[in-house]
Parts: C-alpha cells; structure tokens; sequence
C-alpha cells in the first residue's frame, strides 16, 4: 500500500512540475526548445516512473529505519537552504556549504569533506562560469 500512495504522490508532484513549467513565460527571442522543454522532460520521466511504483508495488517493501529517513530530510532541507541562500551568499559559499556537507554525510570524513565541498563549488564555477561564461549567483565577495 505504501508504494502506490508513494507512486500517487509521485505522479501528483510530475503533474504541479509540468504545470509549473508551462507556466514559465517565453520570450520572442528563445531556443528552438525554449526554457520549458528540460522540465516538462523532467515531469514526464517523474510521471512515469511514479505510475511504475504505483501499478507495480513491491508485494514487501523494506522501508528505511527513522534514522535513514532523517537523514533523507536533513539532505532534503540543504537542497531547500541552498535555493533559498543562493541570491544572498552567492553560488561559491552555497555549493562550499552543501557539497561538504552532502560528502560528510555520504561518508566522507570531516575534513574530506571540507575538501569535497571546496572542490565541487570551485570545479564547477570555472566550468560554468570561467569556461562557458554563464552567469551564475554572486555573493557578497563578487564573485
């Protein structure tokens, strides 16, 4: 029972996201695939994924104990802060913060992680931003 109410939770979330993309106003001035096509792509995978749960549930399923499951919430919660802080603290201190405390808690040590974090939020900003020149949020440094 509760794969189908998780494939139906599912399934309604694909349906705000799709929604949420048509939502997204177009420009005259736009690719031929425009802003809406990656998550409306996104909401159909999500869409049909949770129909798989939902008219194929695991006759057993084996649900996580509470410690797992708060830790799924604990990541859930950075990925909400990141989006929340990113216009605030810029991409650099947002992605530090995150990706080292995403690779603490995937098991990295503590100052691994430190690391981790340094090198995901300088990697992809002289990918994104050095190499290919897109704009990415600024912070109080500038940068």
């Amino acid at each position: 029972m509760t794969d189908r109410i998780f494939g139906g939770l599912m399934v309604a979330l694909a349906a705000f996201f799709i929604w949420a993309a048509f939502q997204i106003q177009l420009s005259f001035i736009t690719d031929p695939l425009g802003p809406r096509a990656f998550p409306v792509v996104i909401g159909v995978v999500l869409g049909l994924t949770g129909l798989i749960v939902a008219l194929r549930p695991d006759p057993e399923p084996d649900w996580p104990a509470l410690p797992r499951i708060l830790e799924i919430v604990a990541a859930a919660v950075v990925f909400f802060a990141y989006g929340q802080l990113l216009s605030e603290l810029g991409f650099l201190i947002c992605t530090f913060v995150a990706g080292g405390y995403l690779s603490w808690r995937l098991g990295a040590p503590p100052l691994k992680a430190v690391a981790a974090g340094a090198a995901i939020s300088i990697g992809i900003y002289v990918v994104f931003h050095l190499i290919l020149g897109l704009a990415l949020a600024r912070g109080p440094f500038g940068i």
